[in-house]
């Protein structure tokens, strides 16, 4: 059957424990033919990515990394579901892929005895051959496959070996058996299996057996929840099976352990040998870089390389003078051809300062998850975490909660569905709680505007460092300290608890994959056009409207009546002292009406109304309006000044809005706006304000309560006012400007 003559690709779930590869294997497979999403009314991430081989279409649907098909949390629920086709806005995979780690497999073949209980047709990619032989482990790939009766392709995917023979096993996966119906359990636990499968019939319930099996080895109760199979006789009959399964030999929940890892063992036997070999090299490489001294300096140093690069004039600046000069060419543009009037201020002011303001810094974002990407990659990340842990642990938290705190200085939206990982409830609340505090990428626009524009630039041990990229890098820091005093507190006060004890997988270093770090710069990058093409957008156009009108002109009539007899003079005049005498007035006169229209529009009456509140900061009321927009989300305070400061300039001046923000001055004073203590200010209430409503949005839907994300937006605004007021004080303090 061709492509074309298909009527709906075959559907296939990749499934497998976290550091296996299994991210690189789907792009490997899918190429760029993906798209994510969430599950309809749960906040678990999914991808699907599709691609053609003999003449066959496939759909691959990547599910969360997990060690067990044991659902006791969100994410392993939905595993379980998809594979069930239990989920009515999901198709049921036709067969399942699992990805193993070869130097790894007695850990690893857990999870594949749960799903070859599911009897669909199944192919097991066995990844990372070329680590497991550095090990010193050898397969035997063959013998596994007959023992397992499903076929077994060995793969580097990083490299891309083996993904060919991968895609054409898949390609023929509808025509393998399912596999035989084994279970590992003991005779006793499929008896009672059978009994509670019958009570389930007598209640007209109708549950696939594998569910079965997992309402009596959950015994936190989560499943029988989730499955709605309330009712204290029904409860009691389950206890009743747990409690004569502990009186046979068979306790729960350790009878699955026991089953399964002897399993394995069977399975393993005369397939896998061991050779002694001297350390590999990525352990080598961890007695440094986790060494308590030279890894934290370590960690330091490629954090500070990253942010120069950020920084630099050669990498980041070149594109970003080009989308610069791309905007100021579009503004003359319009500018040029339309008459003077709202839409044109509306193009101008509005949809290209707004929006242009904010694009400009896509080189910058691209470089810092180009980084980002590449260290998650080859596995540092993981250390990173591993260095973290000592930090952590002093206040009260394990390393785990450094994994969801890294994913948010992405964003802090997979942050807080990260800690799922955590499995202690305090410390999973604490942890969402004080993800928001961590330097998402939606402030970077608003570090380096107020870095490059207000920050004096100094180099440090000969030039490696300058007082930007540490700059930059301390309002990182910000966010860091301070979400660690934030969790002290917490863990000291509402939410004490025990320390957990911290276990966590350091993977082997590889190379990184280029397609899958491109792709994951390309992902961020388009989800930063798209939110600057759609919120920053609606943003712009809803700031200019409330700058622009009611555009009241009778109360700037005579200077209006005076600018119009200096142009006709400037038209008639020839003596270049009074054509620069005009030149000068016609600008001041320009400046005074454009200024009283914008104080008397919504926006500048609103700016006056809350002036008192942030003139502690060192603000004005335009600082003061643009940072209230920005509450809805945090990166439409660029194109909200862009779009205020444009309005009170000249619309044929085309000058970056770092420039307007340079020779802004308070009202009717020569006084500048801006300086560094102002822009320090500025810098450390975005570091740790709550400005963004879809990470409220995401605590709430975690917690599925609203007190939580209302507390946190409380703590985080006070914090963020204070700790503005601290650093302008003290910066003032120490300058003459």
């Amino acid at each position: 059957m061709s492509i074309q003559q298909q009527t709906e690709p075959i559907a296939i779930a990749l499934i497998g424990n976290p550091n296996t590869g299994k991210s690189t294997l789907f792009n490997a497979l899918s190429g760029v033919r993906q798209r994510t999403g969430n599950y309809p009314g749960v906040t678990v991430e999914k991808k699907h990515g599709t691609f053609g081989v003999s003449d066959k279409a496939i759909e691959l649907i990547d599910l969360p990394g997990s060690y067990s098909l044991a659902p006791r949390s969100p994410d392993e629920m939905v595993a379980v579901d998809v594979l069930l086709g239990r989920l009515p806005a999901e198709r049921k995979p036709q067969a399942v892929l699992v990805i193993l780690d070869a130097g790894n497999l007695e850990r690893n073949l857990y999870i594949l005895s749960q799903v070859l209980e599911l009897r669909l047709p199944t192919v097991v990619a066995l990844n990372m051959i070329d680590a497991a032989a550095e090990k010193g482990v050898t397969v035997d790939v063959p013998k596994l496959s007959e023992r397992l009766g499903v076929p077994v392709i060995p793969t580097r995917a990083n490299h891309g070996e083996g993904v060919q023979e991968l895609r054409e096993a898949l390609a023929n996966i509808e025509q393998l058996a399912p596999p035989e119906a084994t279970s590992p359990f003991p005779p006793a636990f499929r008896d009672e299996v059978a009994g509670l499968q019958g009570q389930l019939v007598s209640r007209n319930v109708s549950t696939p057996r594998y569910l079965v099996e997992r309402l009596l080895l959950d015994t936190s109760g989560y499943l029988e929840s989730e499955l709605k199979l309330g009712g204290d006789d029904f409860h009691q009959f389950i206890a009743d099976a747990r409690t004569r399964l502990k009186e046979s030999g068979a306790p729960v929940p350790a009878v699955e352990a026991m089953s399964r890892y002897g399993w394995v063992r069977e399975t393993l036997q005369g397939i896998v040998e061991r050779k002694q070999v001297p350390p590999p090299l990525s352990d080598r490489l961890d007695r440094i870089m986790t060494h308590p001294v030279f890894g934290t300096i370590i960690f330091a140093v490629l954090m500070m390389a990253v942010f120069t690069a950020v920084f630099s004039d050669y990498i980041a600046g070149v594109p970003m003078g080009w989308i610069e000069g791309l905007f100021e060419f579009l503004g003359g543009v319009v500018g040029d051809n339309f008459a003077e009037g709202p839409f044109r201020s509306l193009l101008v002011d509005g949809v290209i300062a707004g929006v242009g303001g904010v694009l400009v810094f896509l080189p910058q974002i691209c470089i810092l998850f180009f980084f980002i990407a590449i260290l998650e990659d080859c596995g540092y990340m993981a250390r990173a975490a591993y260095l973290m842990d000592r930090l952590f642990s002093n206040v009260g938290l394990s390393g785990k909660s450094f994994i969801p705190l890294l994913s948010s200085f992405a964003c802090a939206i997979p942050g807080v569905m990260a800690t799922r990982v955590i499995e202690n409830r305090r410390d999973r609340l604490i942890t969402m709680l004080i993800a928001p505090l961590m330097s998402c990428s939606a402030r970077i626009p608003v570090y380096v505007i107020m870095i490059a524009a207000f920050v004096p630039q100094y180099s440090f041990a000969g030039g490696l460092l300058n007082s930007h990229t540490l700059t930059f890098a301390g309002m990182y820091l910000v966010g860091v300290v301070t979400a660690v005093l934030v969790a002290l507190v917490l863990k000291k006060t509402i939410l004490r608890g025990a320390t957990p004890p911290f276990v966590m997988e350091l993977p082997s270093y590889k190379w990184p994959s280029i397609q899958t770090v491109l792709m994951r710069v390309v992902e961020k990058g388009w989800a930063f056009i798209y939110r600057a093409g759609t919120l920053i957008f609606a943003s712009s156009v809803l700031v200019w409207a409330a700058a622009y009108y009611p555009h009241n002109e009778a109360i700037v009539a005579p200077e209006i009546e005076r600018l119009a007899a200096v142009e006709t003079e400037l038209e008639q005049a020839t003596d270049e002292t009074k054509v620069a005498a005009l030149e000068e007035e016609q600008a001041e006169l320009q400046n005074h009406i454009d200024g009283a229209l914008l104080r008397d529009s919504y926006l500048g009456r609103a700016g006056h109304w809350i002036e008192p509140a942030v003139r502690p900061l060192g603000w004005d009321w335009r600082i003061g309006c643009a940072t209230i927009a920005s509450f809805p989300a945090r990166e439409v305070i660029i194109g909200t000044l862009g779009v205020i400061f444009d309005m009170g300039g000249d619309d044929e001046d085309t000058a970056p809005l770092q420039e307007k923000l340079q020779t802004a001055t308070w009202d009717g004073t020569d006084k500048p706006l801006f300086n560094l203590p102002v822009a320090l200010s500025v810098m450390v209430f975005f570091a740790l304000c709550a400005q963004c409503a879809a990470t409220l949005a995401a605590i709430k839907r975690e917690t599925n309560s609203w007190r939580w994300p209302i507390f946190t937006f409380f703590y985080m605004t006070a914090l963020a006012y204070i700790g503005a007021f601290i650093i302008y004080r003290i910066a003032s303090f120490f300058t003459t400007t």
